[in-house]
Protein backbone atom coordinates (compact mmCIF):
# COMPACT_ATOMS: atom_id res chain seq x y z
CA UNK A 1 0.00 0.00 0.00
CA UNK A 2 2.44 2.33 1.01
CA UNK A 3 4.37 1.96 -2.73
CA UNK A 4 1.25 2.56 -4.24
CA UNK A 5 1.05 5.57 -2.70
CA UNK A 6 5.19 6.72 -2.95
CA UNK A 7 4.13 5.92 -6.63
CA UNK A 8 1.09 8.20 -6.58
CA UNK A 9 2.93 11.16 -5.16
CA UNK A 10 5.92 10.98 -7.06
CA UNK A 11 3.47 10.83 -10.02
CA UNK A 12 1.69 13.70 -8.88
CA UNK A 13 5.15 15.90 -8.58
CA UNK A 14 6.50 14.60 -12.05
CA UNK A 15 3.23 15.86 -13.56
CA UNK A 16 2.37 19.00 -11.47
CA UNK A 17 5.81 20.30 -11.11
CA UNK A 18 6.87 19.63 -14.53
CA UNK A 19 7.57 23.42 -15.66
CA UNK A 20 9.17 24.47 -12.27
CA UNK A 21 11.77 21.56 -12.66
CA UNK A 22 12.50 22.93 -15.98
CA UNK A 23 12.68 26.25 -14.75
CA UNK A 24 14.94 25.40 -11.79
CA UNK A 25 16.88 23.48 -14.03
CA UNK A 26 17.46 26.27 -16.39
CA UNK A 27 18.26 28.89 -13.33
CA UNK A 28 20.85 26.28 -11.84
CA UNK A 29 22.25 25.42 -15.44
CA UNK A 30 22.86 29.78 -15.77
CA UNK A 31 25.31 29.69 -12.98
CA UNK A 32 27.30 26.91 -14.50
CA UNK A 33 27.23 28.15 -17.59
CA UNK A 34 28.29 31.43 -16.29
CA UNK A 35 31.35 30.20 -14.78
CA UNK A 36 29.36 29.80 -11.10
CA UNK A 37 28.74 27.50 -8.80
CA UNK A 38 25.90 26.06 -7.17
CA UNK A 39 25.16 25.93 -3.63
CA UNK A 40 23.23 23.27 -1.81
CA UNK A 41 21.90 23.56 1.57
CA UNK A 42 19.57 20.62 2.86
CA UNK A 43 17.87 21.61 6.42
CA UNK A 44 16.70 18.30 8.51
CA UNK A 45 16.43 14.78 6.77
CA UNK A 46 16.55 17.12 3.40
CA UNK A 47 20.45 16.83 3.68
CA UNK A 48 19.82 13.75 1.85
CA UNK A 49 19.52 15.59 -1.19
CA UNK A 50 22.99 17.95 -0.27
CA UNK A 51 24.60 14.11 0.34
CA UNK A 52 23.55 12.85 -3.26
CA UNK A 53 24.57 16.20 -5.03
CA UNK A 54 27.90 16.12 -3.37
CA UNK A 55 29.28 12.76 -2.69
CA UNK A 56 26.71 10.68 -4.71
CA UNK A 57 27.50 8.20 -7.54
CA UNK A 58 26.42 10.53 -10.28
CA UNK A 59 27.58 14.34 -8.84
CA UNK A 60 26.76 18.09 -11.29
CA UNK A 61 30.34 19.80 -11.48
CA UNK A 62 30.87 22.67 -9.39
CA UNK A 63 28.23 21.77 -6.43
CA UNK A 64 29.46 23.19 -3.39
CA UNK A 65 27.89 22.38 0.32
CA UNK A 66 26.30 26.10 0.61
CA UNK A 67 28.11 27.02 4.62
CA UNK A 68 27.45 30.74 6.07
CA UNK A 69 30.97 31.86 5.10
CA UNK A 70 30.75 30.81 1.43
CA UNK A 71 31.02 34.06 -0.92
CA UNK A 72 28.49 34.38 -3.14
CA UNK A 73 28.33 36.49 -6.56
CA UNK A 74 25.89 37.01 -8.40
CA UNK A 75 27.12 34.06 -11.14
CA UNK A 76 25.97 31.48 -8.15
CA UNK A 77 22.96 29.26 -7.30
CA UNK A 78 21.76 28.33 -4.47
CA UNK A 79 19.13 25.11 -4.13
CA UNK A 80 17.42 24.86 -0.45
CA UNK A 81 15.45 21.66 0.43
CA UNK A 82 13.68 21.49 3.28
CA UNK A 83 10.15 19.60 4.39
CA UNK A 84 7.93 22.33 4.31
CA UNK A 85 7.61 26.10 2.78
CA UNK A 86 7.37 27.64 6.13
CA UNK A 87 10.52 26.32 7.84
CA UNK A 88 12.44 29.22 9.68
CA UNK A 89 16.04 27.97 9.03
CA UNK A 90 14.90 27.85 5.27
CA UNK A 91 13.15 31.46 5.54
CA UNK A 92 16.25 33.25 7.02
CA UNK A 93 18.84 31.86 4.05
CA UNK A 94 16.31 32.82 1.49
CA UNK A 95 16.21 36.53 2.64
CA UNK A 96 20.10 36.90 3.10
CA UNK A 97 19.94 35.45 -0.83
CA UNK A 98 17.19 37.43 -1.75
CA UNK A 99 19.05 40.88 0.17
CA UNK A 100 22.62 39.45 -1.52
CA UNK A 101 20.87 39.06 -5.30
CA UNK A 102 21.64 35.58 -5.23
CA UNK A 103 19.22 33.33 -7.62
CA UNK A 104 17.72 30.47 -5.54
CA UNK A 105 15.39 27.46 -6.66
CA UNK A 106 13.53 26.01 -3.08
CA UNK A 107 11.90 22.53 -3.06
CA UNK A 108 9.65 21.93 -0.06
CA UNK A 109 6.05 21.26 0.76
CA UNK A 110 3.86 24.24 0.81
CA UNK A 111 1.69 24.99 3.45
CA UNK A 112 -1.29 27.47 4.29
CA UNK A 113 1.04 30.00 5.06
CA UNK A 114 3.20 32.11 2.82
CA UNK A 115 6.84 30.74 3.06
CA UNK A 116 10.18 30.40 0.96
CA UNK A 117 7.84 29.74 -2.30
CA UNK A 118 7.20 33.73 -2.17
CA UNK A 119 11.36 34.74 -2.30
CA UNK A 120 12.48 31.73 -4.47
CA UNK A 121 13.12 32.58 -7.85
CA UNK A 122 11.64 29.09 -8.67
CA UNK A 123 9.84 26.68 -6.03
CA UNK A 124 9.08 22.87 -6.31
CA UNK A 125 6.40 22.05 -4.46
CA UNK A 126 6.47 18.02 -3.01
CA UNK A 127 2.98 18.32 -2.17
CA UNK A 128 3.19 16.21 0.59
CA UNK A 129 2.01 18.23 3.92
CA UNK A 130 1.00 14.28 5.92
CA UNK A 131 1.69 10.69 5.91
CA UNK A 132 0.74 8.22 2.86
CA UNK A 133 -1.17 5.87 5.01
CA UNK A 134 -3.67 5.93 7.89
CA UNK A 135 -2.34 4.29 11.28
CA UNK A 136 -3.88 2.61 14.11
CA UNK A 137 -4.98 5.57 16.05
CA UNK A 138 -6.43 7.19 13.46
CA UNK A 139 -3.32 9.43 12.56
CA UNK A 140 -1.30 9.05 9.32
CA UNK A 141 2.27 7.05 9.02
CA UNK A 142 4.80 7.52 6.26
CA UNK A 143 6.34 10.79 5.66
CA UNK A 144 8.71 10.17 2.79
CA UNK A 145 9.82 14.00 2.42
CA UNK A 146 13.65 12.68 1.84
CA UNK A 147 12.76 10.17 -0.63
CA UNK A 148 10.11 12.47 -2.66
CA UNK A 149 12.94 15.57 -2.31
CA UNK A 150 15.94 12.74 -3.94
CA UNK A 151 13.40 12.28 -6.66
CA UNK A 152 13.01 15.96 -7.76
CA UNK A 153 16.74 16.52 -7.36
CA UNK A 154 17.52 13.75 -9.51
CA UNK A 155 15.13 15.48 -12.04
CA UNK A 156 16.37 18.82 -11.73
CA UNK A 157 20.29 16.84 -12.36
CA UNK A 158 18.85 15.70 -15.61
CA UNK A 159 17.27 18.45 -16.47
CA UNK A 160 21.01 20.48 -16.28
CA UNK A 161 22.55 17.62 -17.78
CA UNK A 162 20.47 17.95 -20.95
CA UNK A 163 20.32 21.91 -20.75
CA UNK A 164 24.71 21.35 -20.45
CA UNK A 165 24.78 19.43 -23.15
CA UNK A 166 22.48 21.59 -25.43
CA UNK A 167 24.68 24.30 -24.83
CA UNK A 168 28.07 22.63 -25.59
Amino acid sequence: MFTTQLNGLLKRISEKEEFAIEDAGRLLSQGLLGEGTIYMKGFGEMAALEAEAIHGAERLPDIRKWTGDARLTEADRVLIATRFSDDAEALGLAKELQSGNIPFTAIASKREAAGIEEAADVFIDLRLTKGLLPDEEGGRTGFPSSIAGLYVYFLLKMTIEEMMAEYE
